[in-house]
C-alpha cells in the first residue's frame, strides 16, 4: 500500500527553508496552511508574527569595513551613464559612449565551439588554475610573443581580467601597503585598491606627450613601503602604449628593490600605430613579473568573463589556493571554447582592430573642426580622450549638460584621476553610422556654447 505524504507537508519545508522570520514562527509552533489558496492565518500567528518582528528589530548589524572602503568614491563614476540608461529607458533617443563593452558579437565559431562543450557535458567543476588545455593555450601564446618560454605552471585563469588583478594584488598585498599607479587610469582599479585597503601613489601622465608614461617620476614616486609598481599598457583611457625599452628598464629597476612589476595588457591585440610589447616580452628576468590579459575586448567576449595570470610558478600557485577558495573554477565549457579562441583567432581580430581603427579615424576627423575641443590620437585600444577646457567647463560639467541637451553619454575624466579632470573619455563601442551622429550632437552643443 502507498502511504500519501501530509498535505501540510510543503508547508513545513518552504518554512524550514523560508526568510528568517517564518523559519522563527515555525519552529514557535505556527504554520501556513497551503491547502487552501488564500486561507486566512490564525490569530495567534499574527501575534506571533508581531512578537518575531519586534525581536528582529533588535538586532544591529555590522558590516565588514571593506563595505564602507567600497561605498567610499570620490565621484559617481557611472553617474552620467546611468542618467543616460534611464533616459533611454523613458524612450529618449540617447547615444551611448560610455562604456567599453564591444558592439560586435562574439564570433559563430567561438559560439558554436561552447555549444558543442555544453551538449557533450562539459558543465562541472573544474580546476582552481583552470582547465589545462587554455592554461596551455595562454602559455603557448607567451611563448611565441616572448623570447621566455611559458609552460602551464605560470598560468592561471580567472572570470574575467578584473577577478584576475584582484587576485594578483591579494596574493601580493596586505592591507595598508603601497602600490604606484599611473594615472589617468582605469576606473576599475580604484575599487579593486579600496578593497585590499592598498595605500595608492599616483604618477601623473603627460598630456602634452600623448600620455606616455615618465619613468624618472615614476621612479621618484616609489617609496620603501611600496610593494607593488603597477602599469597598463597599452593604457585605459588613453590608449597610449609603453615602450618596449621603458618596460624592460622598469622591471629591472624594480628587481633590484624588491618590487613586484603587475602589467594588465587587455588591449594588447588592438594597437593601431607602434607594437605592443609585453612584460615578459620585455623584461630580463622574470622573477617579480606578473602580467594580466583576458578575452573581452579582444575576442568581444565581456559577458564570457575569461581572463587569466601570467606569473613566476610560486605566484601561481598561490593564486590556485586562493582561486580554490573563493571562485571555485570557471565554467568548463566557456573555458574550452576560449582556448579555442586563442587557437583561431587572426582572422576576426584582426578585423575588429581594423574596424576600430577605422572608427578612431572618423571621429578625430568629425571633430577636428571643433575649436574648444582638443583630442588625443590613442595608438591602442576602443576610447579617444578629450580636452573640453576650451569649452569653459570641466569634464563632468561637460558631460551633464552634453547628456542633457544632446542626448550624447560620455565618461567624465576626473573618473580616471585628477589630471584629466578637463577631459571626456568616447567610447568607441558603436557602428560609424552612430558614431556619425554622435559627433555632429558634440559639434552642434559646442557651438551653441558661443
Amino acid at each position: 500500500m502507498t502511504t500519501s505524504a501530509p498535505r501540510n507537508t510543503a508547508s513545513r519545508v518552504h518554512l524550514s527553508q523560508g526568510f528568517m522570520g517564518d523559519s522563527l514562527s515555525a519552529n514557535l509552533g505556527v504554520g501556513k496552511d497551503n491547502t487552501t489558496q488564500g486561507a486566512r492565518r490564525p490569530r495567534s500567528g499574527a501575534i506571533i508574527g508581531l512578537s518575531t518582528r519586534r525581536f528582529l528589530s533588535m538586532f544591529s548589524p555590522r558590516y565588514a569595513r571593506i563595505t564602507d572602503r567600497l561605498a567610499a568614491e570620490d565621484s559617481d563614476v557611472w553617474e552620467v551613464h546611468e542618467r543616460a540608461l534611464a533616459l533611454q529607458r523613458d524612450g529618449v533617443d540617447v547615444i551611448l559612449l560610455s562604456v567599453g563593452d564591444p558592439d560586435f558579437r562574439t564570433p559563430e565559431p567561438i559560439v558554436d565551439n561552447a555549444v558543442s562543450h555544453l551538449r557533450v557535458g562539459r558543465t562541472h567543476y573544474s580546476p582552481s588554475l583552470g582547465e589545462i588545455k587554455l592554461r596551455r593555450a595562454v602559455a603557448d601564446l607567451e611563448t611565441q610573443t616572448s623570447p621566455h618560454p611559458c609552460s602551464t605552471d605560470e598560468v592561471s585563469i580567472f572570470p574575467g581580467a578584473t577577478a584576475a588583478i584582484h587576485a594578483a594584488l591579494t596574493c601580493l598585498m596586505e592591507p595598508g601597503d603601497e602600490i604606484v599607479i599611473p594615472e589617468p587610469m582605469y576606473v576599475g582599479y580604484t575599487p579593486i585598491m579600496q578593497a585590499l585597503d592598498a595605500r595608492v601613489r599616483s604618477v601623473p601622465l603627460d598630456a602634452s606627450r600623448g600620455f606616455q608614461l615618465d619613468i624618472e617620476a615614476l621612479k621618484a614616486t616609489v617609496s620603501e613601503a611600496t610593494r607593488v609598481v603597477f602599469i597598463n599598457t597599452p593604457g585605459n583611457p588613453t590608449g597610449s602604449i609603453i615602450p618596449r625599452g621603458d618596460i624592460r628598464e622598469l622591471a629591472d629597476w624594480c628587481l633590484r628593490r624588491n618590487i613586484w612589476l603587475v602589467c594588465d595588457e587587455v588591449y594588447s591585440m588592438f594597437c593601431y600605430e607602434g607594437k605592443h610589447f609585453s612584460a615578459r616580452a620585455s623584461a630580463d628576468v622574470l622573477d617579480n613579473i606578473v602580467m594580466i590579459d583576458g578575452l573581452s575586448k579582444s575576442h568581444a567576449m565581456s559577458g564570457w568573463r575569461i581572463g587569466w595570470v601570467v606569473a613566476p610558478p610560486e605566484l601561481t600557485q598561490r593564486l590556485g589556493f586562493y582561486a580554490g577558495a573563493t571562485l571555485f573554477g570557471s565554467p568548463q565549457f566557456i573555458q574550452d571554447a576560449s582556448a579555442f579562441a586563442l587557437e583561431n583567432d587572426q582572422e576576426y581580430v584582426q578585423r575588429m582592430r581594423d574596424e576600430y581603427r577605422l572608427r578612431r579615424d572618423f571621429v578625430l576627423h568629425r571633430l577636428r573642426k571643433v575649436e574648444t575641443l582638443t583630442c588625443s590620437r590613442p595608438h591602442a585600444g576602443m576610447f579617444i580622450m578629450c580636452d573640453v577646457s576650451g569649452t569653459g567647463m570641466d569634464g563632468r560639467q561637460f558631460a551633464h549638460r552634453l547628456l542633457e541637451e544632446q542626448g550624447v553619454s560620455v565618461i567624465p575624466g576626473e573618473a580616471f584621476g585628477p589630471s584629466t579632470r578637463d577631459y571626456v573619455r568616447l567610447g568607441l563601442a558603436q557602428n560609424r553610422a552612430v558614431l556619425k551622429r554622435a559627433c555632429k550632437r558634440i559639434r552642434d552643443f559646442c557651438e551653441d556654447l558661443g
